[in-house]
């Protein structure tokens, strides 16, 4: 009887999440858009983390986003606010949105504004600065601060306006079609940065911006592939937020990190985190970083996984390989493992080497615990000091504990309710 209700639970939330739409509908500034964005908000990654606990990569990210906003004019000053008790310190995941590593979103922030037309909800998410030396890798230096600033007052209008030409933008659509073309909608998205370009730069040209904006904003786009992740992520929790809140359902619709801790959410249990300390990833460094440099995993960017893309596609992105590590096979391996641990194949988004089989969907913490296969997530990776930026790409797993906790709480819950 019981297992009945949850076979009928997760099915319900499948449905959602394969029936999700998203959709980019435009750009705002995260004050006017994010639900509950104050000026002395600082969103962050992952499940809630106080200051003092805080890794180095997001204590970076949170002095440069004081500075970007006017809040504090140097390291120091930015310090001594964020122990002040006066900012906000609160997930992403709170406001309906997502962030990328740090994930750090204050309230002068251009957003994308993402809307899932099956069900109404909608998504946000900054705008993908690039690699290297930024603010979500904990990067705060004058020319960090100064890309944010051109981003805000340069890239955001313009883009605002070329929207507004262009009309919505089917993120479902372009992510399939993405996949198709060696992207796994995570750590790779050549073809998805490419397709957008090709979607907005007609738009663009014909905005009202003088031609050396629209020059530059061109150029900042084609030299950043992974511009497209900024829409991949927002629009993957668009659709998984659909899911949340279905009694009885053990299908999982979050899966985040802080750079401390790995956080779960699972639809039956509402709102509360799982957690456990987060993993070193194992990876591929830049010439003069290793391990010894690593920040632990962190990053909203597992949404992606969540949602059955990411490192779940790898076997479409053989190419993947060459940024985070292992062979092509490896590549494939990991995607047919997933199957084992998910409920669906996705409807949409098709892997060309599986036969077009359906990316692996809907994480379920009841196979996760009874198989001992944990989500295989490709990542970036952070210096664990603040202000250095990224030193690598690679490969990590959750922690089991997340998994193990959420389905004794699950079963408690099901005490309570009298079920079992």
């Amino acid at each position: 009887m019981v297992q009945e209700k949850i076979q009928k639970a997760n099915q319900e939330a499948l449905e959602k999440i394969l029936n999700g739409q998203p959709v980019l509908i435009g750009i705002g500034t995260a004050s006017e858009v994010v639900p509950g964005m104050t000026k002395k908000s600082i969103l962050h990654a992952g499940p809630p983390v106080t200051w003092e606990k805080m890794s180095g990569p997001l204590k970076g990210a949170v002095i440069g986003g004081l500075i970007y906003e006017g809040l504090a004019v140097n390291e120091a000053e930015a310090v001594a606010l964020a122990e002040s008790g006066e900012i906000i310190f609160d997930p992403c995941h709170h406001h309906n949105a997502v962030g990328p590593m740090a994930g750090v979103m204050t309230a002068s922030m251009p957003v994308w504004i993402i809307k899932n037309m099956t069900y109404g909800n909608e998504a946000y998410c900054t705008l993908n600065e690039g690699l290297g030396k930024v603010l979500r890798y904990g990067a705060y230096g004058e020319d960090v601060i100064n890309r944010l600033k051109w981003m805000e007052t340069v890239l955001a209008p313009v883009l605002k306006e070329a929207l507004a030409l262009s009309g919505s933008l089917d993120l479902k659509n372009m992510i399939a079609q993405v996949i198709m073309m060696g992207d796994e909608g995570h750590n790779r998205n050549k073809a998805g940065t490419s397709l957008l370009i090709r979607e907005l730069a007609p738009h663009i040209i014909g905005t009202s911006f003088s031609n050396e904006a629209k020059i530059e904003v061109l150029r900042f786009i084609h030299g950043n592939d992974h511009f497209f992740l900024n829409l991949t992520m927002p629009a993957c929790k668009a659709t998984l937020e659909a899911a949340k809140d279905i009694p009885y359902s053990t299908i999982v619709y979050t899966m985040a990190r802080n750079g401390t801790e790995f956080g779960i959410r699972v639809s039956g249990l509402g709102d509360r985190w799982f957690t456990a300390p987060a993993e070193i990833i194992d990876g591929l460094y830049f010439p003069g970083y290793s391990a010894a440099d690593a920040n632990p995993d962190i990053g909203d960017s597992t949404i992606t996984e969540t949602c059955g893309i990411g490192g779940f596609a790898m076997a479409a992105a053989p190419a993947i390989v060459q940024f985070v590590g292992g062979t092509p096979q490896d590549a494939i391996n990991y995607s047919k493992l997933m199957y084992e641990i998910t409920e669906a194949e996705n409807n949409t988004y098709k892997i060309p080497v599986l036969n077009f089989k359906g990316t692996a969907t809907g994480i379920d913490i009841q196979k996760v615990v009874e198989t001992n296969i944990l989500p295989i997530i490709n990542t970036g990776i952070a210096h664990n000091k603040p202000g250095v930026g990224q030193v690598g790409a690679g490969l990590v797993r959750p922690p089991m504990k997340c998994f193990e906790d959420a389905l004794e709480a699950f079963v408690l819950d099901l005490e309570e309710k009298g079920a079992i």
